[in-house]
């Protein structure tokens, strides 16, 4: 056993705000201070917290740390392995890499900021054993997939069925199959329709323009699959990427998709790159008051930001369009493959600089949306890793959330029309400590469906931050004083001082177990793998958990 004394405790599922307690934990578990004899109370191991901040352990609800395209990443960017390198230690494997790390050292920083989960956001289901592989190279970690399903040929097959009845049955039947064939935890959809049409020579995707070979719009995609995440009852609602990405005037896009998934548990990630509006003359201004106002009367949304982070990095997504129209715009390297049946993906290396105007416009609209949605509970702190900057910024990022001084200072380092294009700076709003612990834990544990994360209740996954209270919220968040996975101490004073395997995450939602008949056929006929080696056998999973849906 052990226990974490003298600590402020803030766990906001159970309206705890800083109150002092001790935790007291046991086979990996928060447990109950009753019963705990003090004979044994004496002997057990103790960490003393006085002057910290007691805080569930990170649950990081939206990156790209594990697959061919984060593999394709690092190879792309050899420059960012030289001046980031982790010798080895007698605890630690070496490593390399902070845009892109490398598996180990992904496992590292993340639990040197107090994270002990994270989803990787982006899995075809064809390549899903590879990226099983490196999430099993994660350390400190419980890791999970989302299947990638918006662009995914035996889905648009279905969908293009004339009997709504059936196609509803049909799609019940299909997305329960390929969650259990990849072993994810999730459904997500990227650019619904935009990288098929992107294949056949098609412009820009709008959510009513029919996508070959079927006709099929993304406005039929992503109500069918909602429809269907919605009567599985799984855990994490339909994890959505917008079309449109990165455009002037996209916000009206992102609107009428909410409009159009009303009533529908959604998750609409990175949504700062979908929150623009349209100058007269076509350039970039802020939408992000519009989908704030929007959210606050649809609780059935939630959203990751995707907080733009001045410097190098790469981008990496199954956008691929998006990602060749910005090869083209920036005349930087790039690398693209066509996942067979089932997407694409794309990678083009990237500078935000702060006197750029759209990149300013960028960064601002992030912290607006986290300061203009009224609700903690419907946004969460990301990057987009590393597509808007890498993981590693959290606490930069929550200083400028939590001093509005601070955010202020800004102003003058950023392009001049940055103001008159943005609201940012009229914004006084500063987030309270128990605000931040929803937006990096206690929401997004709860928004994936995650009963025994982001609290510290009894019966809780012994996932703990301890943080140092201090003025500079980068410099406290920076460096944790503990951070303890599954009961036991893994960082001291920001440093790692052991090593400990994660889990990995599924689910496995009532369904068929194997392919319909007909699309098995469709898919012995086009696919270039056999059916049987396309699925994921448990030998590619860590410590595999299922999470109930319901």
């Amino acid at each position: 056993m052990l226990r974490i004394i003298n600590g402020r405790v803030h766990d906001p599922l159970h309206g705890v705000v800083g109150e002092v307690r001790d935790l007291y934990i046991d086979d990996g578990r928060i447990v109950s201070e009753e019963g705990i004899e003090p004979a044994e109370a004496r002997d057990m191991e103790t960490l003393d917290a006085a002057g910290c901040a007691v805080l569930p352990g990170g649950v990081e609800i939206h990156s790209h740390i594990a697959g061919a395209k984060v593999n394709s990443g690092r190879i792309m960017c050899p420059e960012d392995h030289y001046g980031h390198v982790r010798a080895a230690t007698d605890v630690t494997r070496p490593g390399c890499g902070l845009i892109v790390p490398s598996t180990y050292e992904t496992g590292y920083l993340y639990s040197q900021l107090g994270y002990t989960t994270v989803f990787e956001a982006a899995v075809p289901p064809i390549e899903a054993r590879h990226a099983h592989e490196e999430l099993m190279d994660i350390p400190m970690l419980d890791t999970g997939c989302f299947a990638v399903m918006g662009n995914n040929y035996l889905i648009m097959k279905v969908l293009s069925d004339p009997d709504a009845a059936r196609r509803t049955e049909r799609l019940r039947a299909l997305v329960p199959w390929l969650l259990r064939a990849s072993r994810a935890f999730a459904v997500k959809v990227v650019n619904p329709g935009g990288v098929e049409d992107w294949k056949w020579n098609a412009g820009a995707a709008d959510l009513d323009t029919p996508t070959p070979p079927f006709g099929v719009t993304p406005r039929q995609i992503v109500t069918g699959l909602a429809t269907a995440v919605d009567s599985l009852q799984l855990p994490h609602p339909m994890h959505l990427h917008c079309n449109h990405l990165g455009d002037p005037g996209n916000v009206d896009t992102t609107l009428a998709t909410m409009e159009t998934l009303s009533g529908h548990r959604t998750h609409f990630t990175h949504l700062q790159y979908h929150a623009y509006g349209r100058t007269k003359k076509g350039g970039f201004t802020s939408g992000a008051a519009r989908l704030a106002a929007y959210l606050d009367t649809h609780p059935e949304f939630t959203c990751d930001v995707g907080q733009i982070v001045f410097g190098d990095t790469l981008t990496m997504t199954s956008d691929a369009p998006m990602e060749f129209k910005l090869h083209k715009m920036r005349g930087a390297k790039w690398g693209n493959c066509d996942i067979e049946m089932e997407g694409g993906s794309g990678l083009v290396p990237v500078r935000y600089a702060p006197k750029v105007l759209v990149n300013a416009i960028q960064w601002a609209v992030g912290l607006e949306l986290l300061l203009l949605i009224k609700n903690p509970w419907q946004v969460f702190l990301t990057t987009d890793h590393p597509n808007a900057g890498p993981f590693t910024a959290y606490p930069g990022i929550i200083r400028l959330l939590m001093d509005a001084d601070y955010r202020r200072s800004w102003l003058e380092k950023l392009h001049p029309k940055v103001r008159s294009r943005t609201v940012l700076f009229d914004l006084d709003r500063e987030y309270s400590l128990d605000e931040i612990a929803v937006i990096t834990r206690a929401g997004t544990a709860r928004r994936l469906g995650l009963a025994s994360k982001g609290h510290l209740g009894v019966g809780a996954d012994a996932d703990v931050a301890v943080y140092p209270i201090l003025p500079d919220k980068a410099a406290m968040f920076s460096r944790p004083r503990f951070v303890l996975k599954q009961g036991e101490l893994v960082v001291r004073d920001g440093q790692v001082v052991a090593e400990r395997a994660g889990r990995t995450l599924c689910v496995a939602p009532e369904g068929y177990r194997e392919l319909p008949g007909d699309l098995a056929e469709t898919f012995a006929g086009c696919y270039t793998v056999k059916l049987a080696n396309y699925m994921v056998e448990d030998e590619y999973l860590r410590r595999p958990e299922v999470v109930p849906c319901g």
